[in-house]
């Protein structure tokens, strides 16, 4: 360990200005417990611990009770677990004045530096501190800090933008029941934008539509391939490419690892199953891919059913079609529920699909109680598909004796009353705007 090196770290981070940082949904608290975020590359959780620094600097902290140690940085990267406390020591010998205070300590991405989770419960248990960690694999810190730390932390969920975020970085304040005929062209205008492109801070703050969408190809070969690669080390790396394009192409749609399996045995190409459900728990745990599973009274077949799959951002959907609304505006209202039941820790949402294939795309319950269900269809301007969708809603409000529906559309906007159910169809933009409690009704 460089301790001068080091030393010029901490020095550094001292005098570290934060500017120009956008507000999240999600805010971290002074917590005894530890405050872990996970979330994609690239999320913004870093930017998460600055806003809570620049918060605790408004409030009166002084910035040398505050600790920063990104184990991403050249200077940290090589450090043992046993130095992370020595680095704390190296921080109280610059400032001895505070070494009877509690401080706040941040770290970002510890992953990389093997048995980090000991080091990290030694500072918990011995040190007077707040402790927050940030992560971009989900199962890595949910397994290792729960194993480790038994109860000592909370882990928080962070996706890219949400609609009502995106706005916040535009700039523009929507009061969604208070919207003018203007505001309102704007907000259609800026949810086109989001549709399109996705939540991705960088990609949102971005004008140019080329810059875009380079930057979201740069995240997929950098943080998604790349990444994924290096860190576990694959082997397979033109499985992982197939297994990737074909779930793109399944995005809002139930996805087959045994058809996948067999068609890609039927073009010669030799693979295990265990390593096929590796790949996938792989880009599962990075964030890439969210799996749906079809809802299920007795969950015994929860784990062994064929899932919808869902992208962690629409984004990446440009790198295999410019079009795809459908299953972008469905993948978004996805992402939203994922956001909403975080909140709400008995919560949980699958999708529905009758004995005669009926199909409902999300449906949220509590414990084995349904509250509500949820369709997503870009148009209702075909009789055809307004009557198949609605069928089915209505298929399943009866299966689960419910009173209300939703249809989220891309523009329309309707109350239906039909055979003593009240179906109200609303635009995507307005729902994630006004949305409360899962889209309850």
């Amino acid at each position: 360990m460089d301790k001068e090196k080091i030393k010029q770290y901490l020095l550094d981070f001292q005098e570290r200005e934060f500017l120009g940082l956008k507000n999240r949904d999600i805010q971290l608290k002074d917590s005894l417990k530890i405050q872990t975020v996970i979330g994609a590359r690239r999320a913004g959780k870093t930017y998460l611990l600055f806003n809570k620094i620049k918060e605790l600097e408004e409030n009166g902290m002084p910035r040398k009770r505050i600790i920063y140690l990104n184990f991403e940085n050249p200077v940290l990267s090589e450090i043992s677990f046993k130095e992370i406390k020595e680095v704390v020591g190296l921080h109280w010998s610059i400032f001895p004045e505070i070494m009877n205070q509690k401080i706040y300590l941040f770290i970002d991405e510890p992953q990389s530096i093997p048995k980090w989770e000991l080091a990290i419960r030694e500072l918990y248990d011995n040190y007077n501190c707040y402790l927050f960690i940030t992560g971009s694999s989900s199962k890595l810190l949910s397994k290792e800090i729960a194993t480790c730390l038994r109860g000592r932390s909370i882990t928080i969920a962070l996706l890219p933008l949400s609609f009502k975020e995106f706005l916040e970085f535009k700039n523009f304040e929507a009061d969604a029941n208070k919207i003018s005929a203007k505001s309102e062209a704007r907000i259609v205008n800026y949810f086109e934008e989001f549709l399109k492109f996705g939540g991705y801070p960088e990609v949102v703050l971005e004008e140019d539509a080329n810059e875009k969408l380079k930057i979201i190809k740069d995240y997929f070969d950098l943080t998604i391939y790349k990444d994924l690669a290096e860190r576990y080390g694959l082997k397979n790396t033109r499985l992982i490419k197939l297994l990737i394009n074909s779930l793109a192409s399944s995005t809002a749609k139930e996805f087959s690892a045994n058809k996948f399996y067999l068609d890609l045995k039927s073009r010669g190409i030799k693979l295990s199953k265990n390593t096929l459900y590796e790949y996938f728990s792989i880009l599962e745990d990075s964030f890439f891919v969210f799996p749906l599973r079809k809802f299920d009274y007795s969950r015994k077949n929860e784990g062994l059913s064929i899932p919808k799959v869902y992208l962690g951002d629409v984004g990446f959907l440009n790198l295999y079609s410019l079009e795809n609304f459908g299953q972008r505006l469905e993948n978004i209202v996805f992402l939203n529920l994922i956001r909403e039941i975080n909140n709400f820790p008995l919560m949980s949402v699958n999708y529905w699909k009758s004995s005669d294939d009926k199909e409902v795309d999300f449906i949220v319950s509590g414990g084995k109680k349904v509250k509500s269900a949820i369709q997503v269809c870009y148009s209702l301007s075909d009789d055809k598909t307004s009557e198949r969708e609605l069928n089915s809603l209505l298929s399943c409000l009866d299966y689960f004796k419910l009173k209300n529906g939703l249809i989220i559309t891309k523009d329309h906007e309707e109350e239906k009353k039909v055979g003593g159910k009240t179906i109200k169809i609303i635009p995507c933009w307005k729902w994630l705007l006004k949305n409360d409690y899962c889209g309850i009704i």
